[in-house]
């Protein structure tokens, strides 16, 4: 502290400013945490927990990790939805921002095709020639019919990946790897979900 001016009040230290009404004083319920403790503080404030990251379902790109880039030959693999097989590929896309599969369902719906998107596949086993898709065949069955004609049109591309992003994706909250219950269709489970 500097000394009294002439009316007996101390002369403030340039180099400290106080605030009005001074410093509040900590409670002795909340303790200054050890320097370099784990421990959670106390007091009202409930420790952090880090939320679960959520994904951007992107229709046209492959997912990073599913093991398909540019240049992957995957025409004549074998398709797996999460509830079993639904065909072959007959075409296949790796550009970005423009990746699609293709498949040939043969018997299965009337030897139909059908377009999935990139961002449905979720691994490729190159041994087994297997691509893996995170939705069921159920789903794959009910989206919008492929138009071999106009299935590169942006309107038709639009309505495909509005389509599969609105599904449910079984794998969204599984850890990674762990394959889904197969037994009954999303809608099923939760009757809110789009139909």
């Amino acid at each position: 502290m500097a000394a009294p001016n002439t009316f007996g009040i101390p002369e403030p230290d340039p180099d400290r400013i106080d605030p009005p009404g001074g410093y509040a004083q900590m409670p002795p319920s909340a303790p200054d945490p050890v320097e370099g403790s784990t421990a959670p503080m106390t007091g009202d404030i409930p420790p952090m927990s880090t939320p679960l990251t959520v994904h951007r379902f992107d229709p046209w790109n492959y997912r990073e990790g599913a093991g398909i880039g540019d240049g992957s030959e995957v025409i004549g693999y074998r398709v797996e939805a999460v509830d079993g097989h639904i065909g072959k590929i007959d075409q296949a896309s790796t550009m970005v921002g423009d990746s699609f599969l293709v498949v040939d369902t043969g018997p299965w719906i009337f030897g139909k095709k059908v377009l999935l998107p990139a961002g449905t596949v979720t691994n490729l086993d190159r041994t087994g020639q297997r691509v893996y898709v995170d939705r069921t065949k159920d789903q794959i069955r009910n989206a919008p019919e492929f138009d071999p004609e106009n299935f590169r049109d942006e309107a038709y591309r639009d309505k495909v990946g509005g389509y599969y992003d609105t599904t449910y994706r079984l794998t969204d909250f599984l850890p990674p790897g762990a394959r889904p219950d197969p037994s009954g269709t999303a809608q099923d489970r939760d009757p809110d979900l789009p139909r």
